[in-house]
């Protein structure tokens, strides 16, 4: 009788094809899967999943855990939700190539554009690199509880070849072209996972210059595809202001038309133009239904600023009074805000600012929820703190300042600014359901003091699939298929992502019935005391990456089989022979 390492028993597998789930066994040996269906023998270890799903382990495009990988073994929060297969290097941000005179100007934009702290990244990062190889490299001697993938940062290779006239967004020379152009081959082809860039203002370093890349020239963008194109291997990752929506499009169109690499670019509602995402998603599926390989990335919620006093920015952070007790450790704060005396003084002030995002933004009561628990990422208006201070018969900034004291200071506010011009998750169903479109957007690792959506993977099996009441909601054959093979294969790692005989052993048993995130919390385990936001989740039964339980109920096991993934994965011999 056959004995394997692992089986899982009796689960609902959800197969990640989007075929019907059946109710079967999965068997496990030597890192891949060994039996589906109906397994004789016995399990080194065996695991009871009746009355649970059993999925591929899932696989996030769109993380920022660059920083991260350099110091830890835990990509969390993601590994934490589901997720075995983690893409990092996205928007055109990270640490490699870099000369060591840019050590600071690199930390400056991270810290800039995803808010992760200069002296954390200045005392984490050991800089035992130069060049994206020797980059690949350093990560390759590390472990993790995920598979982590590394993509080429446009800023920081503009900025390697071209030294201050990049990081100045002068316009690239036909040398400076080619150069990129050299670079990006070489990192493809040592196993970088593709290529991301950034256009947009919203991306600005920490002292307020713009991203390197934000303007740019075609032929700049087209030379490093073309680099791609030559190693025939790499996807394109992109992020767009689309202020001109059909030259944007048409211009990406072309850049995936004359290099033929597959290209993603992030796909969101924005409350100044409310149906503008509609224009853009015309162009990608059009494309797509040509025959081109262009995706939009999708987040499944809002993609929301969280607010608090032990966090990056609250409603009074541009107050003068507010900013006599900024620089107070946490207990103290609080302390302050409960004398009758001061919280008056602060209830009066006003923002003392010319940010329109601090002045106007934080002050929108009527667009700003109250956190609670159960977290609910759709709230209706009744939710808001203007209703609330309406129901209260009080000021809505007082109910703010209440709300965040509660849980001695940790109580948060939710502050969705994009997905959520309408009060609803409608056109992101409608998002989502595209055939042009792939679920991204977590930026797992990044935003550690503003966003925590490395749990949306978590929302997407609670929200989408059991809870919502304000639309319809999605199959979960559909939402697993999304998340695990079409993600998996959009990059190229057709190793996993399918629940099948000859594939990666990558694994989430999941109870789904009692399946619950919990409230992001505030947890100081970043380098030089850093603090970072952290959300973790209930009914993860186990999550398995390369035949090993990582994760047990939502509680590390210490396993770290994860590794560093060096580009495109074929499928195994034993696999294809299975099919």
């Amino acid at each position: 009788m056959a004995t394997h390492d692992l089986i899982i028993r009796g689960g609902t597998v959800i197969d990640g094809s989007g075929a019907p789930a059946f109710e079967g066994d999965v068997a496990v040996s030597g890192g891949v899967i060994t039996g589906v269906g109906k397994v004789n023998g016995k399990g080194i270890e065996e695991i009871d999943a009746r009355g649970q799903v059993v999925t591929p382990g899932f696989v996030d495009l769109h993380t920022h855990y660059d920083g991260q990988a350099a110091w830890a073994e835990a990509i969390s929060p993601s590994s934490l939700h589901g997720i075995t297969t983690a893409v990092m290097g996205n928007c055109g941000v990270g640490f490699a190539p870099c000369k060591p005179e840019d050590h600071g100007r690199l930390i400056r934009l991270m810290e800039g554009v995803e808010d992760i702290p200069y002296p954390v990244l200045e005392e984490g990062l050991p800089w035992a690199w130069e060049s994206f190889p020797d980059y690949l490299d350093f990560l390759s001697a590390r472990k993790f509880d995920t598979d982590i993938c590394a993509q080429l940062p446009h800023a920081a290779l503009r900025v390697f070849v071209m030294g201050d006239r990049g990081a100045n967004r002068e316009d690239a020379t036909p040398a400076d072209i080619a150069a990129m152009k050299q670079l990006a081959k070489e990192a493809v082809m040592a196993g970088a996972m593709g290529f991301s860039t950034s256009r947009t203002l919203n991306h600005r370093t920490s002292d307020g210059q713009p991203t390197p890349t934000l303007t740019a020239s075609q032929e700049e963008l087209t030379g490093i595809a073309m680099g791609l194109a030559e190693a025939g291997r790499g996807v394109l990752q992109f992020v767009s202001d689309f202020n001109d929506p059909q030259k944007e499009a048409a211009m990406l169109r072309r850049l995936v038309e004359v290099s033929g690499r597959p290209l993603s670019v992030s796909l969101a509602q924005a409350d100044v133009a409310p149906e503008g995402w509609r224009l853009l998603l015309g162009a990608i599926e059009a494309a797509a239904a040509a025959g081109l390989p262009i995706r939009a990335q999708v987040a499944p919620r809002p993609v929301g600023v969280l607010l608090g006093l032990d966090l990056t920015l609250n409603p009074f952070s541009a107050h003068p009074v507010y900013r006599e007790i900024a620089d107070l450790q946490h207990a103290e704060r609080v302390r302050k805000l409960n004398e009758p005396g001061f919280r008056a003084r602060l209830l009066a002030d006003e923002p003392s600012t010319d940010n329109p995002f601090l002045k106007v933004m934080l002050r929108s009561f009527g667009k700003i929820f109250q956190l609670s628990d159960p977290v609910d990422y759709e709230p209706g208006p009744e939710r808001t703190l203007e209703a609330i201070a309406a129901r209260r018969g009080v000021p809505p900034q007082e109910v703010a300042l209440d709300l965040m004291l509660e849980r001695d200071g940790q109580g948060m506010l939710y502050l969705p600014f994009l997905n959520y011009a309408q009060g609803s998750l409608d056109p992101i169903a409608e998002m989502m359901q595209s055939p042009a479109t792939l679920p991204g957007l977590s930026d797992g690792g990044a935003h550690v003091g503003m966003i925590c959506d490395g749990s949306f993977t978590t929302t997407m099996l609670t929200h989408w699939i059991r809870d919502r009441t304000r639309g319809p909601k999605l199959s979960p054959e559909f939402l697993v298929h999304k998340q695990s093979r079409a993600t998996a294969e959009w990059i190229g790692l057709w190793d996993r992502g399918l629940i099948s005989p000859g594939l990666r052993a990558d694994l989430n048993v999941i109870n789904l019935s009692g399946l619950k995130l919990h409230l992001p919390e505030v947890i100081r385990d970043l380098p030089a005391g850093g603090r970072r936001l952290m959300q973790r989740a209930s009914g993860y039964t186990a999550t398995i990456l390369k035949g090993e339980v990582t994760h047990r109920n939502g509680t590390p096991t210490g396993a770290k089989p994860g590794r560093l993934v060096r580009g495109k994965q074929a499928a195994p011999a034993s696999a294809l022979a299975a099919e």
